[in-house]
């Protein structure tokens, strides 16, 4: 796990700015041990789901939640084929998931999940290894990305709002190239 990280400070100021709303419906995708959802309802954020493969993974985490782990929607499946709810959430997070979806088949069903769960309006951030990312990570091959090649992967429903480069050190002392974009879902 050396894309974790124990607070997602970039994703949470994102958040903060586009869904200040603490009603606002928030998707996790790859929650895993992510600090992220017990940040987000420690500021008052009500309305989450999460998403992961690992059935394990989201016990646990809801365990670490404890109380507030009641906030959030709880789905173990593959992002690719899970059925989420058309035009349901204020703004999706993945933070590491998709730069591992390597098959261009993955990607394409990815996308069109997002575009179906998303509102008009709504937000899709995204957190891929950058340029000078990995090729691997943790022994899995893995997909860099620019702004331009992330944004084109959405193209048809979505507009690039924003984008930067983070460098992530691991909890190993080495240091990832992250790519955080900002896109919308067009009306």
């Amino acid at each position: 796990m050396s894309w974790y990280s124990a607070h997602l400070t970039r994703s949470l100021e994102l958040i903060d700015r586009f869904a200040p709303d603490r009603r606002s419906a928030i998707f996790e995708v790859g929650a895993g041990q992510s600090s992220i959802l017990e940040d987000l309802a420690a500021r008052g954020y009500a309305n989450l789901a999460a998403i992961d493969l690992s059935r394990v993974a989201l016990e646990a985490l809801q365990a670490r939640m404890g109380a507030l782990a009641m906030r959030v929607q709880w789905l173990t499946a593959d992002i690719c084929t899970a059925n989420l709810p058309p035009q349901h959430f204020d703004l999706w997070h993945d933070r590491a998931v998709f730069h591992f979806l390597t098959e261009s088949s993955q990607r394409t069903a990815y996308a069109a999940n997002a575009a179906r769960a998303i509102k008009p309006g709504g937000h899709l951030m995204m957190q891929t290894f950058g340029p000078e990312g990995p090729l691997k990570c943790s022994g899995l091959e893995t997909v860099r990305y620019d702004a331009e090649m992330l944004a084109a992967e959405f193209e048809d429903g979505f507009e690039l709002r924003e984008h930067g480069l983070d460098v992530h050190q691991t909890p190993s002392g080495a240091t990832q190239q992250f790519l955080y974009a900002v896109l919308r879902r067009k009306s």
